[in-house]
């Protein structure tokens, strides 16, 4: 019923050259290849490469460009894939152009050509929650010859799959809503073409950034109950935006799933529902930090998706890397991961929180 965790480095082997598919745990590994085919069948895909964490999914793709060749990303990206693509390929001579979700919607084939090897999407964004039509993006993307790596890690394979809708790679951390327990770091590429495959295995093992077996075993413990799990943080992040699309202390809320959300009909037509992601702006910067210290239910730490609900400012937390950066993270900017306890309970600590903000901000 359980998948073993093979807890081996090292496999005996029949004689030279003759084993039963394992013989060194970097290279391949039985608990890792059952995370693999079920990761990659749950993205539709015909193979899946697992890693030790996203950001070591993105540095095993990041392999597939050279020095010279350019890399056209959404501008709202995670600060850490953002510091990656900064501060360590930039300087190597790779090429970046960064462009908001509006420009890459409207007009992406105005701002890519032949030496874009890759256009790096994120949907919904990592914090602004904003959303890009894949399907439109892919078009445009491979008429110049370019791959389109899309990180899913917001939405998850339960609501939405990138390679349906025309993208090369499916990017996860699985750290997040794939195990949902904040207890196991680990990342995923997932992938049609078999050419871009059989690199990402051979990178795989030759840079060796490949979670161990009890990590392996960890996610596919938590992908039993992905999609209960995500109905619920989808039905009480509804919830928790319609609160707050309310209240007289919040300026904006970002949440897909609202009507008011400029990306609300993309995101409709291709998520299966919208997520367990929200932000919204908070008065000053100065309320935000004081905010998302004084909830009690609401966790403050970094990461998300897992079944407890957290809460942080990205500008000095998860998006510190940006600071510098011209699409930097609003310094009022609070995000939520909404987790699957009761709603009641999360708005009543929500609405606990800001009326102190009103009173602190009244004196």
């Amino acid at each position: 019923m359980t998948v073993p965790i093979y807890q081996t480095s090292t496999y005996v082997q029949d004689e030279v050259g003759v084993h039963k598919g394992y013989d060194y745990s970097r290279v391949a590994n039985p608990t890792r290849t059952a995370l693999q085919l079920c990761l990659a069948s749950l993205e539709g895909a015909e193979h899946g490469v697992a890693f030790a964490s996203g950001m070591a999914a993105v540095t095993t793709v990041m392999h597939l460009v050279s020095p010279g060749e350019r890399i056209v990303s959404v501008n709202d990206v995670y600060g850490g894939v953002y510091r990656l693509f900064s501060q360590v390929y930039q300087p190597k001579g790779y090429e970046f152009t960064y462009l908001s979700a509006e420009t890459i919607n409207a007009e992406l084939a105005q701002h890519i050509d032949e030496r874009t090897r890759i256009v790096w999407l994120e949907t919904p964004t990592n914090p602004l929650l904003n959303v890009i039509d894949i399907r439109a993006a892919a078009e445009a993307a491979h008429a110049v010859g370019s791959l389109v790596v899309v990180d899913s890690t917001f939405a998850t394979p339960y609501l939405q799959r990138p390679l349906e809708l025309g993208a090369d790679i499916a990017l996860h951390s699985t750290t997040k809503y794939l195990a949902g327990h904040s207890d196991v770091v680990g990342g995923f590429a997932a992938t049609n073409d078999p050419t871009v495959a059989e690199r990402l295995y051979f990178l795989q093992k030759s840079l060796g950034a490949v979670p161990g077996p009890f990590d392996s075993w960890l996610v596919l413990r938590g992908l039993k109950t992905l999609a209960v799990r995500m109905r619920q943080h989808c039905e009480n992040a509804r919830q928790v935006a319609q609160f707050l699309e309310r209240h007289p202390a919040v300026e904006r809320v970002l949440y897909p799933g609202l009507e008011s959300h400029p990306g609300h009909e993309i995101a409709r037509r291709q998520m299966r529902d919208f997520g367990g992601m929200i932000s919204f702006l908070a008065a000053s910067e100065e309320e935000a930090v004081g905010l998302v210290a004084r909830t009690k239910l609401w966790q403050l730490a970094e990461s998300l998706g897992g079944v407890e609900s957290l809460i942080e400012h990205p500008a000095r937390m998860t998006h510190a890397s940006t600071a510098d950066a011209p699409f930097a993270a609003p310094r009022n900017l609070v995000r939520l991961s909404v987790g699957i306890e009761s709603a009641g309970d999360l708005i009543e600590d929500l609405e606990a929180a800001l009326v102190r903000s009103a009173a602190a901000a009244g004196a």
